[in-house]
């Protein structure tokens, strides 16, 4: 199957661990064509670890190395095009570096307004909340799609979740319109 789309996942959306596994997982199994950064992942970690010390570092550790399996995930090389960029936050200029490189058409994110389609409008990629994000690629790859879902539930087993409760997880999230469509597909997921 031919990915759909080739998106930038800002450290934003793989800060919680519901929606960085569904990106994921649905990269993984090339129903999008998911990249990120050693940036992204430093941020996103940095984050999750400054919020959380309760955490163990070596388990995040063997996340972002299992992330990094993903075939073409990560974007290197992006570095030198950080100068030419102006965005809002100036932290963000490496994530548009790497959508610019790699050819990403979208960056994944919850920070709208550190994306401006006035900053992007040359460079024509669009920034797009992870619910218009995956809501799109369901409608475009019904099966594939609940067939990640379904991967991704199915793992959780400390403690193991219903598909309802699982859904209850992905609409606290902000994927509310996503879950809402997925309610139409329940027994594939």
């Amino acid at each position: 199957m031919e990915p759909t789309i080739k998106a930038v996942l800002d450290a934003c959306v793989l800060y919680s661990a519901p929606l960085r596994d569904l990106l994921v997982e649905l990269s993984y199994r090339r129903v999008i064509q998911g990249r990120w950064t050693a940036e992204i992942h430093e941020e996103w970690m940095g984050n999750l670890l400054a919020n959380r010390p309760d955490l163990d570092p070596n388990k995040l550790e063997r996340t972002r190395a299992a992330m990094d399996r993903v075939r073409g995930c990560l974007v290197t090389g992006h570095m030198s095009l950080i100068p030419a960029i102006t965005l809002p936050d100036p932290d963000d200029r490496h994530v548009l570096a790497a959508a610019i490189l790699c050819g990403a058409k979208v960056i994944v994110t919850i920070n709208l307004k550190d994306f401006p389609q006035s900053a992007l409008g040359e460079s024509k990629i669009e920034a797009q909340h992870p619910d218009l994000f995956l809501l799109s690629v369901l409608n475009d790859k019904e099966e594939a799609f609940c067939t990640a879902v379904q991967a991704v539930r199915q793992r959780l087993k400390n403690p193991p979740k219903t598909v309802e409760e699982y859904l209850l997880t992905l609409e606290e999230q902000g994927l509310t319109r996503t879950v809402e469509r997925l309610r139409d597909f329940v027994d594939l997921i």
